[in-house]
């Protein structure tokens, strides 16, 4: 299937029902990463009559965990979903508020997003691997930037520059690139209008090297929000 000029890989299936797993969390992105740092361990979810979990998905957790991420965002593991692999893990990541700990009505340039590590030790013909990476970013963006009609192609641009600066192996990476508007109407909260930026996608990892994936999702997210660089004073809100 192609979808803004973007094939979506074989586990198309799996990605949109991981879609539906991060509507449910939507409401309250902010508690569901809070929530996950006051946990001291990782999560980790295997199947019912499973014991243990492989040496390759446990390096693959702890990788993750090594990820260096932008200052200004916050990561940390959620609970994952259990039905789309027999192990599987997952982080949430959101551009941080340092003023409050709750997130205003009307944030502006608010961000968040998840990333699932999916682990087959059997294998997935329409992964062509063992090893899934499975993620959803959105981003609250301007109106003028929402009606630009190349905005899915950047957008989708971000994530393969982020893998390729890396020099990191994947295959099978497919996905979509969504732009949306809303608008409110009687009493509801929030501004009268509202454009977002999504992005879905999957990949198969073919290296340890997990932790780069996640650094490249981070870029992704840091992107999408319009963070300043690493080290680079914001002089004032940046046009994305």
């Amino acid at each position: 299937m192609v979808c803004n000029g973007h094939r979506v890989s074989g586990d198309g299936e799996a990605t949109v029902q991981y879609h539906h797993l991060v509507e449910r969390c939507t409401p309250g992105r902010r508690a569901c990463v809070s929530d996950a740092r006051r946990r001291s361990t990782f999560e980790a979810v295997t199947r019912r009559g499973q014991t243990g979990q492989p040496e390759a998905f446990r390096a693959a957790v702890e990788a993750m965990g090594r990820a260096t991420v932008h200052p200004a965002i916050e990561v940390g593991p959620i609970r994952p979903p259990q039905k789309l692999a027999p192990y599987s893990y997952a982080i949430g990541a959101e551009v941080s508020h340092p003023d409050d700990d709750q997130v205003p009505e009307q944030s502006d340039g608010d961000a968040f997003g998840r990333l699932i590590l999916l682990y087959d030790p059997d294998g997935d013909e329409a992964w062509n691997g063992t090893m899934r990476l499975v993620t959803y970013i959105q981003a609250d963006i301007d109106e003028v930037v929402a009606a630009d009609p190349l905005l899915p192609e950047v957008a989708w641009s971000w994530l393969v520059d982020a893998f390729a600066g890396r020099e990191q192996e994947l295959t099978a990476l497919g996905g979509t690139v969504t732009a949306t508007n809303s608008v409110r109407f009687g009493d509801i909260a929030g501004p009268t209008r509202a454009h977002q930026l999504e992005l879905r996608a999957s990949w198969t990892c073919l290296t340890d090297r997990v932790d780069r994936h996640v650094e490249a999702f981070a870029e992704v997210l840091a992107y999408a929000a319009g963070l300043p660089p690493d080290g680079v004073a914001d002089l004032g809100r940046r046009d994305r």
